[in-house]
């Protein structure tokens, strides 16, 4: 899909994502695994699932990802939800 130029270039991005200045290991595998799972990734979350053993990750640790992502996609899927009744004006008291 990407030529050698292109891929070379996201490669040595994506990997410079893992050299981080501010971020301790532990919490870039959070937050990567959070990410991988909030735009359902499945390789990049078997990956971030393995380097979480690595880190030290306790499984609590992923509960409490995990209960994010799905609170934050709830909140989206209400809030989109929202926009559409308020753009098209749908009243739903009329569904009682």
């Amino acid at each position: 899909m990407l030529n050698d130029k292109q891929n070379e270039l996201y490669n040595a991005f994506y990997e410079s994502t893992h050299n981080n200045q501010y971020l301790d290991s532990k919490t870039e595998v959070l937050v990567g695994l959070s990410s991988a799972i909030a735009l359902n990734c499945q390789p990049c979350t078997k990956y971030y699932l393995s380097k979480a053993k690595t880190a030290g990750i306790k499984k609590g640790e992923i509960s409490e990802v995990i209960a994010k992502v799905m609170a934050v996609a709830a909140g989206q899927k209400r809030l989109q939800t929202q926009e559409v009744i308020d753009c098209f004006h749908a009243d739903l008291s009329s569904f009682d």
